[in-house]
């Protein structure tokens, strides 16, 4: 219900509600963002670092909080749905959108491409894997293709995690930085992050709630209005923190937090959902062709990003496209002209 009953659960409210709540995971993304990227310049870290873990950590807050709400509620598939539509719109429209925004082509580098890219392909492959072991060893009734996802296959992808921190970890001990910058309240950065967090928090548990009162108003299935409203209301801090340090000219932590984000919700969100309620039961047949695309999503950039190390005006529009693709492809499944996604 939204405001926990003091507003009617109408469609027009539910609009509002997602409208609104969309704003205030603006205003705490910013918050949470701002705050990081000061603290991370404070204490030294490299830029590929900043970008793929405080950055993206503090920007994939909103899919980690959709994911841990929707567990709660019984409506986990909404939460995955909102992970691979938020990893595809990362892929796909914020390095586009960054190519754009920035003067000249979008500048890479080979620990980019051969360390983030690369781990972060692994990192799909993995929760396919784990969404594979959850119907092979904990079938269950219904779904031919449907397993419970338990706690300890949720340790699989975790476990992958941090092997991700112990390689940026290195990292960080090879890195010579500079004399952190004077001028940094350390205490009021990190009470602008907590506060960040918790408007996150508010307004993700809102977000969840209209989005499933309107699914069941117009019959759209959990994991496709994840994939679409809910993705892209949480994807939207990603976007605008890497388009704006696109343009300040910080393309490396651009890209690293559109590739960390996704590493982080991939590997971390999606299992800790399942720590927090014991198991979850995941349709296999429904999450592979949107992982499926993912993997499509996930090559074509690694081919960009490889060729010249960087990314053409030319490059970016082809990637909109791809994305105007897959938005086509979902609406076609949504109203039932396509049935390539079984089972919802």
């Amino acid at each position: 219900m939204p405001l926990g009953g003091l507003l009617p659960s109408t469609p027009l409210v539910n609009v509002l509600v997602v409208a609104a709540a969309t704003g205030l995971v603006w205003i705490g993304s910013g918050w949470l963002e701002s705050a990081a990227e000061h603290l991370s310049t404070y204490y030294g870290l490299p830029a590929v670092v900043q970008g793929s873990i405080v950055v993206a950590v503090g920007s994939s807050f909103p899919e980690f909080a959709s994911v841990v709400f929707t567990a709660l509620a019984g409506t986990f598939d909404m939460g995955v749905g909102a992970i691979v539509g938020s990893a595809i719109f990362n892929i796909l429209v914020i390095p586009a959108l960054a190519g754009i925004a920035t003067d000249g082509d979008l500048e890479t580098n080979r620990a980019i491409v051969y360390k983030e890219a690369q781990f972060y392909m692994i990192a799909v492959s993995a929760l396919v894997v784990t969404l594979a072991l959850a119907v092979i060893y904990e079938p269950v009734a219904g779904p031919a293709l449907a397993g419970r996802l338990t706690r300890s296959l949720a340790v699989l992808p975790l476990s992958l995690y941090g092997l991700y921190l112990f390689v940026q970890w290195q990292d960080v001990g090879d890195h010579d930085a500079p004399a952190g910058p004077e001028g940094i309240a350390v205490r009021r950065e990190w009470a602008r992050l907590a506060g960040g967090l918790l408007f996150i928090l508010v307004a993700v548990e809102q977000l969840v709630g209209a989005v499933e009162s309107l699914g069941h108003t117009f019959g759209v299935p959990e994991f496709l209005a994840g994939v679409t409203v809910v993705a892209a209301a949480t994807s939207l801090p990603d976007a605008l923190v890497s388009v704006r340090t696109a343009k300040a000219g910080k393309g490396i932590t651009s890209l690293g937090n559109v590739l960390g984000s996704n590493t982080f919700d991939l590997l971390v969100a999606i299992p800790v959902g399942v720590l927090l309620v014991g198991a979850v039961t995941v349709n296999f047949a429904v999450a592979v062709p949107m992982l499926g695309v993912l993997t499509l999503a996930t090559v074509l950039l690694f081919a960009v990003l490889r060729t010249d190390l960087s990314v053409t005006g030319v490059e970016a529009y082809a990637l909109l496209a791809a994305y105007a693709a897959f938005v086509a492809w979902v609406v076609s499944e949504t109203v039932g002209l396509t049935n390539l996604v079984r089972g919802v």
